[in-house]
């Protein structure tokens, strides 16, 4: 007679009020309905909370936690169980982790900025979390290898006891007001994006014409409820469930994994009004890169570009060099790869189906160009993205 084994009992300390944990969540799913059932214990709890009463007496299996304080650590310690942490707090550090690739989102939100022509660049943090620390390295260093000039604001962290909204929002205006325009902002995480955009609203300063806001999450509620809608940083919170659900259920079988750390670079940015501008004093080009970035994947060529931009081709393919580094024609490339890249990671569409989307009439035409650009095929750039540690 067949043995029937017994489901895992996995608890998961994550809560629910953020975009981010939530989609950390959904990547645990993800694994369990691919692979064998756990029963799953989920308190309702907030970020940072102190551990739940029943955790001292539960006999489950593993633990997926966000581990942000040394209480909450040492509580599940005490449990002797298999854990994985997701946060990047580190207040547990002999565990294994699955966190954010922080350097990767630091790089990609300085080459959106000076994309856009930004050659100020300012990071605004909260120095209580570890992450917006790693990220303000990182920021400073590649602003810095892009020859651009840094600004930097951390604010009183939130869990501090002096911290306070209404002191905070005058240190933050002071500081908005003694930056130079325009600069692109790069805010440690959505939250901060939010309250930068509500301080630049009550100092009457333009944005994105005067200074940009990029923040990270992509949580869509907040990004669409700001005032313009924000750009973020859209981070694979699904593979970070995933992955950390996959190392769970390895320790669970008896896999010694150690402190091994599974770091994930971002899906990209979701682009909105907050830094749709290109910060120029051509009008001739900052017209033509919104009207590329429009309708890039729509098949257009550089002769579409020109029948809505009066100038000469030799003309705009000299200022676009002279203030992108790089041609119309590049930049419709350029644009269209990013979008492919996207549906490659987030969608399992065909490459047809991608192709078609992008503009390209063959998936045959797309590889090649992708491969020109990229380096390696549709597919292996999907494959290792997907299952990148």
């Amino acid at each position: 007679m067949k043995t029937i084994q017994k489901r895992r009992s996995v608890a998961l300390l994550v809560e629910t009020s953020n975009a981010y944990a939530r989609g950390v969540l959904a990547g645990i799913i993800d694994y369990i309905q691919q692979h064998q059932r756990w029963s799953l214990v989920l308190p309702e709890q907030e970020r940072g909370a102190r551990p739940p009463d029943w955790l001292q007496r539960w006999q489950g299996d593993g633990i997926i936690a966000r581990i942000e304080t040394d209480e909450i650590a040492q509580a599940i310690r005490r449990t002797q169980c298999p854990v994985v942490d997701v946060s990047a707090a580190r207040h547990l550090p002999g565990v294994p982790w699955v966190e954010t690739d922080d350097d990767a989102i630091a790089r990609i939100a300085v080459e959106h900025l000076v994309e856009r022509g930004f050659r100020h660049l300012a990071f605004c943090g909260d120095s209580g979390f570890n992450w917006s620390q790693w990220r303000q390295q990182a920021f400073e260093q590649y602003v810095q290898q892009a020859g651009g000039t840094y600004y930097q604001y951390d604010s009183i962290p939130r869990h501090d006891p002096e911290y306070s909204w209404n002191s905070e929002r005058a240190r933050l205006a002071q500081w908005v007001k003694q930056l130079p325009h325009p600069i692109g902002i790069f805010a440690c995480y959505d939250i901060k994006a939010q309250q930068l955009l509500d301080v630049c609203r009550e100092l009457h300063i333009a944005v994105p014409e005067q200074i940009a806001v990029l923040g990270v999450d992509n949580d869509r509620l907040l990004c669409d409820l700001a005032d313009p809608p924000l750009s973020s940083v859209s981070c694979n919170t699904r593979r970070t469930g995933y992955e950390a659900a996959a190392m769970l259920d390895r320790m669970m079988a008896g896999d010694t994994i150690g402190a091994a750390k599974v770091l994930l670079e971002p899906l990209g940015i979701q682009t909105r009004q907050s830094t749709d501008i290109l910060a120029t004093d051509d009008p001739d080009v900052a017209a033509a890169v919104r009207f590329i970035r429009e309708h890039a994947c729509d098949g257009i060529k550089v002769i579409d570009v020109l029948n809505e931009i009066p100038v000469s081709r030799r003309a705009l393919e000299k200022r676009f060099l002279k203030i992108l580094g790089r041609s119309p024609h590049e930049e419709i490339t350029r644009q269209r790869i990013d979008r492919v890249k996207q549906l490659l990671v987030q969608t399992d569409l065909s490459l047809a189906e991608i192709a078609r989307r992008t503009g390209y009439r063959h998936d045959e035409y797309l590889s090649v160009a992708f491969k020109n650009v990229v380096g390696v095929q549709p597919s292996k750039y999907r494959q290792s993205a997907k299952t990148s540690t």
